[in-house]
């Protein structure tokens, strides 16, 4: 792992954002919770904060962070093709919290395959990738 001894504690945020394409009719099942193993958006968003929360034990060399706190969240777009998955983590620590948040997203939307591969199997995970990170001193404002 990379010695990040030397370096100040700093509270970090970062923001990761992917999707799951699927079928209209897949979208209806899941609003409906007619999808057999469950509420999925429900599973998905607790299989991204506990992802999260083990990225250090998933991704070798990765840190071990006790993130502070973490949000997966879902909107589906007008066009009703895909779930948008946003996921964000915070942490003070000596490195930043951005492989949490890629890993919250990934888990969610591989929890959304799992838990409907039954009925589409033309699901497609895409896009996914950091949005933003930041840092900031105690009462200070973010620095990008």
């Amino acid at each position: 792992m990379v010695d990040v001894s030397h370096k100040p504690l700093l509270r970090r945020e970062a923001t990761a954002a992917g999707e799951i394409r699927l079928r209209r009719e897949t979208l209806k099942l899941i609003e409906s919770q007619a999808i057999a193993k469950g509420n999925v958006l429900a599973a998905a968003r607790l299989a991204g904060i506990m992802a999260a929360k083990k990225t250090g034990e998933l991704i070798p060399l990765c840190h071990p962070l006790p993130i502070s706190h973490c949000e997966v969240n879902f909107e589906i777009p007008k066009s009703r093709d895909r779930i948008l998955i946003t996921a964000s983590a915070k942490i003070t620590a000596q490195t930043g919290v951005e492989m949490e948040a890629l890993t919250a997203v990934t888990a969610a939307a591989l929890t959304i395959y799992d838990m409907c591969k039954a009925v589409d199997k033309a699901m497609r995970i895409e896009n996914v990738r950091l949005v933003s990170k930041t840092k900031t001193v105690a009462n200070a404002e973010p620095a990008a």
